[in-house]
């Protein structure tokens, strides 16, 4: 099996906040992060793929398909966005990494056999900051 990554980066602003809270509780638990308004990071998503190399090209994925794909699907809907205001596929959900990249997943996983026969989703791995990422495997 070979297990191949690419990376692809936006911005976007959020906040946490828990509307069921109030705003001391919000505070208390998310500090900065639950700042009225709001705050923003540069975000590092990368998306591995495993797959057998096909015997014609040598490519488990092509990745130029693959970045298009996360470009169109996810990159274009969340880059420059509000996270909590702008993003449909976020709405009703708190604006967490943790949220933010299992909707990725949900997103990418069906659309993988659009450009190959052979891979599958492995892992997403969405850096929130240089030392705070979060990684998933569709569990």
């Amino acid at each position: 099996m070979v297990y191949v990554s690419r990376l692809e980066h936006f911005n976007a602003a959020h906040k946490l906040h828990n509307p069921n809270w109030s705003l001391a509780k919000n505070k208390e638990v998310f500090g900065p992060c639950a700042n009225t308004n709001w705050h923003g990071h540069n975000y590092e998503l990368i998306v591995t793929v495993k797959g057998k190399p096909d015997p014609d090209t040598g490519f488990v994925i092509d990745l130029k398909k693959l970045s298009t794909l996360i470009r169109e699907h996810i990159i274009k809907k969340v880059d420059h966005k509000n996270l909590n205001m702008d993003v449909a596929f976020m709405e009703g959900k708190l604006a967490s990494t943790e949220n933010l990249v299992m909707e990725f997943w949900n997103i990418l996983n069906p659309l993988i056999p659009r450009i190959s026969s052979s891979a599958q989703l492995h892992s997403l791995k969405l850096y929130e900051t240089p030392r705070n990422f979060v990684e998933y495997f569709g569990e």
